[in-house]
C-alpha cells in the first residue's frame, strides 16, 4: 500500500493524461461504491452465470468479489460481463484442494457475517433480513446443487428469496441480482457507514486510471517522484 501523500501525487500526475469528464465519472462511481456487502462465488462452473453476477455487482456498486475455485477455474466471459470485471476487485482462492473453509474464515476475520443464500431451517427471508447487524458476505453456490455442505455448515446466517411458484430456485445470476438489489437499497437508505474510505477511493482511482490510460506503464516510468 502506497503512503497516502505519494498516492495522491501519482493520481495528480496520471490525471494529466485522462479526460476530465472521465476522472469525474470515476469519482462519482467511487462515491457510491461499498465494501459493506461482498459477494462470494463457490466453485461456479458456468462462466456466463458468474460473469452475470460480476456485471450486477458493478451495477449495484458492490466492489469486491471472492471466487472459490475448488474444482472449477473461473474465467470471465467478456460477452456477459461487458467489461465490468475491469472495475471490480476480483479475489480468487485456489491454493488448496478445498478452499471453502479458509475463504470463509478470512472473511470472518475481516469482520463479515457469512450469509448462505440457500433454504435452511433457520433461514430469513430477503424482506426481513437485517442489514444493520454488520458487514455481509453473500455466498452463492453452483448452478446444479447450490452451496457445498462445508459452506452451509460454516455460515453464520441463511437467506432465502420468497417464491410462489412450482420451481424450487432461481438461476444463480437472477438470485444474486435480486438479493443485491434489495440489500443495497436497504443499505443506501440506512444511516450505516457503508461508503469506501478516502484511502480506498484513491487506491481504486489510481488503479482505474492505470487501466484506462493508454501506455500507463510507460507514463508512470517517467513519474517525477
Amino acid at each position: 500500500m502506497l503512503p497516502f501523500f505519494m498516492l495522491k501525487n501519482k493520481i495528480e500526475y496520471l490525471k494529466e493524461f485522462a479526460l476530465e469528464d472521465r476522472v469525474g465519472l470515476f469519482r462519482k462511481v467511487l462515491s457510491l461504491r461499498t465494501r459493506y456487502i461482498t459477494i462470494v462465488l463457490e466453485d461456479i462452473y458456468q462462466s456466463q452465470n458468474a460473469s452475470a453476477v460480476l456485471r450486477s455487482s458493478d451495477c449495484f456498486g458492490i466492489q469486491d468479489i471472492h471466487v472459490i475455485e475448488n474444482s472449477n477455474e473461473y474465467k470471465v466471459n467478456p460477452d456477459v460481463a461487458l467489461g465490468s470485471s475491469k472495475w471490480l476487485s476480483l479475489n480468487k482462492y485456489n491454493s488448496q484442494e478445498n478452499n471453502t473453509v479458509s475463504t470463509i474464515q478470512k472473511l470472518k476475520n475481516d469482520g463479515y457475517r457469512i450469509v448462505a443464500t440457500t433454504p435452511h431451517t433457520n433461514d430469513v427471508t430477503l424482506d426481513d433480513f437485517d442489514i444493520s447487524k454488520g458487514k455481509v458476505a453473500l455466498l452463492f453456490g453452483t448452478e446444479l446443487r447450490g452451496l457445498s455442505d462445508l459452506a452451509i455448515e460454516n455460515a453464520d446466517e441463511y437467506l432465502k428469496i420468497p417464491m410462489y411458484g412450482f420451481t424450487e430456485s432461481f438461476n444463480i445470476s437472477v438470485s444474486a441480482a435480486l438479493i443485491m438489489r434489495e440489500l443495497t437499497n436497504k443499505l443506501r437508505k440506512s444511516s450505516l457507514s457503508w461508503e469506501l474510505t478516502e484511502q480506498e477511493k484513491d487506491e481504486l482511482l489510481f488503479e482505474w486510471l492505470l487501466k484506462s490510460i493508454k501506455s500507463s506503464g510507460k507514463i508512470m516510468e517517467k513519474f517525477p517522484g
